[in-house]
């Protein structure tokens, strides 16, 4: 159990830093190759649709699951709480709202990752939208 009460943070922040290099990289990387293409360079719509939507999978994935990994840091952190007060078998009620608390930053670190990560998800499908939409008007010209 000390292992578990020593390393808890650092595993689950560590995951959740992760998660939010990885969404932020990626809401980048979309940005500027959205900022780039060139429609023309496209012979068939499929084929622009699957570079538009590249690694926007891995965001939504990202943004709909940071909460949960939040939620078990919270959890296990429950947990070793009411275990170090069963080991002192004592019920001191600063020690309990103490330990909550502590627990309790892992979920809001986790919200916190999916937020802004479903808002770039949902901001990207648009931008997919738009150039799919702009390409079909492009395509419907050159015919």
């Amino acid at each position: 159990m000390d292992f578990i009460k020593a390393y808890l943070d650092l595993a689950v922040f560590g995951i959740l830093g992760t998660m939010g290099f990885i969404s932020l990289w990626i809401t980048i990387e979309r940005i500027l190759f959205y900022r780039s293409i060139n429609l023309q360079d496209y012979q068939h719509g499929a084929l622009l649709n699957i570079d538009i939507t590249k690694n926007l999978t891995a965001l939504s994935i990202i943004g709909s699951n940071a909460p949960f990994v939040g939620l078990l840091g919270t959890v296990i952190g429950i947990l070793i709480t009411f275990y170090d007060m069963g080991q002192n078998q004592t019920i001191a009620t600063g020690a309990i709202m103490t330990g909550l608390a502590l627990a309790l930053k892992a979920t809001a670190v986790g919200i916190a990752i999916a937020i802004p990560s479903i808002m770039s998800y949902n901001a990207l499908m648009r931008k997919v939208d738009v150039i799919n939409s702009l390409y079909h008007v492009e395509s419907s010209k050159n015919t």
